[in-house]
């Protein structure tokens, strides 16, 4: 079963991210009547610094109250003792995707005074890239943390040694080892790897090392035929030659 696993804490997190950004952007967009910019931050700044706030200022706090209504509310629905963990570790890892969008805001600055001499400074809050924020998951996915599947008041570390540690509202959770995915299991659903192509130069996820899950990788040459050099020839046709390439294509055993 999947229920619990790293895996599905990462979706958890990566979808309530991504409805805050998506939301958010549309808030600043002008695309929704419900909200705005963040009109918190209209006035103020730092005049001794020679900045204040303005443009627009991504209403993050929009988002993520809609995200919590969204996606928070079901979970909270659920009954029944294993149903009622599972769903208070999911919200957690639902407030954990949308922590991320939080955490990675930064400030924007424009520049005014003469011949760009940025003498005074207005500046906004904005969200960062979605691609950066799904790299912080990402690293919290690798980085995630067992919990007891025994319900408790409150969530706490599988390993007895490290329930000192408190659970940080960053961190991802999960109750069940994540299945093999390298071998085939029709029952799972997992396709496994084999016969996959990977890419025998990378180090990354794509790569051989890691996708052939240390079985190894069988080499076959693939010959490819297109047309190239193409010329329009006055009047009126194009001409093109044929070319051949050969490749190596890698794919798992």
């Amino acid at each position: 079963c999947f229920a619990g696993t790293k895996e599905t804490a990462f979706i958890y997190a990566v979808t309530s991210a991504g409805l805050v950004h998506s939301v958010t952007r549309s808030c600043s967009a002008g695309n929704m009547t419900e909200c705005s910019c963040d009109t918190s931050l209209r006035h103020g700044g730092s005049a001794s610094e020679g900045w204040h706030w303005g443009g627009c200022s991504d209403d993050i706090h929009y988002g993520m109250s809609f995200s919590r209504k969204f996606l928070d509310v079901p979970l909270k629905n659920l009954t029944g003792k294993s149903g009622s963990g599972l769903a208070a570790m999911n919200r957690h890892n639902n407030e954990a995707g949308r922590q991320a969008v939080a955490k990675l805001m930064s400030v924007d600055c424009r520049c005014h005074g003469v011949s760009g001499s940025c003498a005074v400074k207005t500046c906004w809050k904005t969200m960062s890239s979605f691609e950066k924020i799904g790299r912080f998951l990402k690293d919290k996915y690798e980085n995630s943390i067992q919990i007891s599947d025994r319900l408790k008041k409150k969530l706490r570390r599988k390993e007895k040694s490290q329930r000192k540690i408190p659970i940080g509202k960053e961190d991802l959770l999960y109750v069940n080892k994540s299945p093999n995915y390298c071998v085939e299991d029709q029952k799972l659903g997992i396709p496994g790897t084999q016969g996959r192509e990977c890419n025998r130069t990378s180090e990354g996820p794509d790569g051989c090392n890691l996708l052939c899950c240390g079985r190894g990788y069988n080499t076959h040459v693939v010959r490819h035929v297109e047309r190239c050099e193409c010329k329009f020839v006055w009047c009126c046709y194009v001409r093109c030659r044929r070319c051949e390439t050969m490749t190596d294509v890698h794919t798992c055993k």
